[in-house]
């Protein structure tokens, strides 16, 4: 496994994240055993990963409370990241939810506390100014954020210091690198990147699109037709499907499974700290774990950049990926 500073804190995170969204089950993942969950965040502890995010807004509070019994008497190998909900960023409110998620995960301090999305109804240095008491008193170790763009990324760091932005971002959704990620790069603040396997479409186990379960196929990469989409536009599958051949084509030449490529060619980017791969079971958290080894040739990152050039220029800078109308700015 290897390692890498959150952003200016004294903390080293392994470059493969156990995203704990998964392992709350319900009509995203499907049924889920809380043994396999349990299972799947002690295997990825063994293989050497000591960072698990998860959000309180997951499955109602099961992840959080998954995530406590998983880790137990272990708590001290891991570096826990979790997530306050939008509607809780006032003050009063986002001091309940930091108290609610330390009792479900069982521990005292939360290692990463991040904003989930920003509410641009609540005025940022109100929620930072709340974040940096919960830091001062010892109850969270550092202050992050999730898919904020640019502007919200700069708010939020005119009001203090953000070690961390969590972004969608994976071969197929690249809207982070035309603006958010060169600011991450001038502020030291890591990018933690979820759906780095693209909601499992990177995973190379779908024939084709319409294998997917709908609620995989959600996204702004899908066509707004599809069932459970609610962003109404045309998504890119034409460009979409060649990029996956591309992908295939060049995984079949190194010999090596898409997944690994993927999150390799991510942890090849500037910026990028941890990719966020979920595991619901043992088999799961080892296979997302040996990407940490793999370091793909610069020609290769090269290809794999041209391979879904198309791709990245159809979806633009918009980095919200399941809205037209977007959420992230």
């Amino acid at each position: 496994m290897r390692y890498r500073n959150l952003g200016r804190s004294d903390m080293e995170v392994s470059s493969v994240c156990m995203g704990c969204w998964a392992i709350a089950g319900g009509k995203m993942w499907g049924p889920q055993e809380e043994s396999d969950a349990i299972e799947a965040i002690r295997t990825s502890l063994d293989a050497g990963v000591n960072f698990f995010d998860t959000a309180e807004g997951y499955g109602g509070g099961e992840s959080e409370r998954l995530l406590g019994k998983g880790l137990g008497e272990r708590r001290k190998e891991a570096i826990v990241a979790t997530k306050v909900s939008p509607r809780n960023l006032e003050p009063e409110k986002l001091r309940a939810a930091c108290e609610s998620s330390l009792k479900d995960l069982k521990t005292d301090v939360i290692d990463l506390y991040q904003i989930h999305w920003p509410n641009w109804d609540i005025p940022i240095d109100d929620s930072m100014g709340a974040m940096q008491k919960l830091k001062d008193e010892g109850k969270i170790r550092a202050i992050g954020v999730s898919n904020f763009g640019k502007r919200d990324l700069s708010d939020a760091l005119s009001c203090g210091r953000v070690e961390s932005d969590q972004l969608c971002y994976s071969l197929v959704w690249r809207a982070v690198e035309y603006e958010v990620q060169p600011l991450c790069v001038e502020n030291d603040v890591g990018i933690l990147c979820y759906s780095p396997l693209a909601q499992g479409l990177l995973t190379g186990k779908y024939e084709s699109f319409d294998d997917m379960p709908p609620p995989r196929t959600r996204s702004r990469l899908f066509s707004g037709e599809r069932e459970t989409s609610r962003h109404g536009g045309p998504g890119c599958e034409p460009e979409l499907a060649e990029a996956m051949h591309g992908i295939r084509k060049a995984c079949d030449g190194l010999a090596m499974s898409m997944g690994n490529v993927a999150l390799a060619w991510l942890l090849a980017q500037p910026a990028i700290t941890s990719v966020i791969a979920g595991a619901r079971n043992a088999d799961q958290a080892r296979a997302n774990a040996g990407a940490a080894e793999v370091k793909l040739p610069l020609d290769v990152v090269s290809e794999l950049d041209r391979i879904t050039q198309a791709v990245k220029e159809k979806m633009g800078a918009n980095c919200d990926p399941w809205q037209s109308e977007s959420r992230i700015r």
